[in-house]
């Protein structure tokens, strides 16, 4: 079973910025992952994803242009660097992973990291 792990969240003052990480257990390579977010009292939104072997990356409108995606040659970590943060990206973030085989597509979820922009 494969697990994945966050790190990286914390409290950072708007204008800053924080690295997200994320691990797949197991060293498999993953077609793709991505980063969601549940901002308190909304539903869960998809921030960013990253697929397929060029690594097309996509992102919420709200979030583009300040959070970047990316993943590692093996592509069992993922990234989310997010610059010049604001309030409402407040949120608890989650890991997104998936993998497509004979059996159809498998997700895999993190557990979420806390994101708070406040001054």
């Amino acid at each position: 079973q494969v697990q994945l792990v966050e790190s990286g969240g914390g409290l950072v003052q708007p204008g800053g910025s924080l690295r997200l990480s994320c691990a797949a257990s197991g060293s498999i390579s993953m077609d793709g992952m991505a980063w969601y977010r549940r901002a308190p009292g909304k539903e869960r939104e998809l921030v960013a994803t990253i697929v397929d072997d060029d690594d097309t990356t996509n992102y919420v409108d709200s979030v583009n242009g300040r959070f970047t995606i990316s993943r590692d040659s093996a592509k069992n970590w993922a990234y989310l660097q997010m610059n010049s943060l604001k309030p409402e990206d407040t949120a608890v973030y989650y890991c997104n992973a998936h993998r497509i085989g004979w059996s159809g597509r498998m997700d895999y979820w993190g557990r979420g990291t806390q994101v708070t922009v406040s001054s």
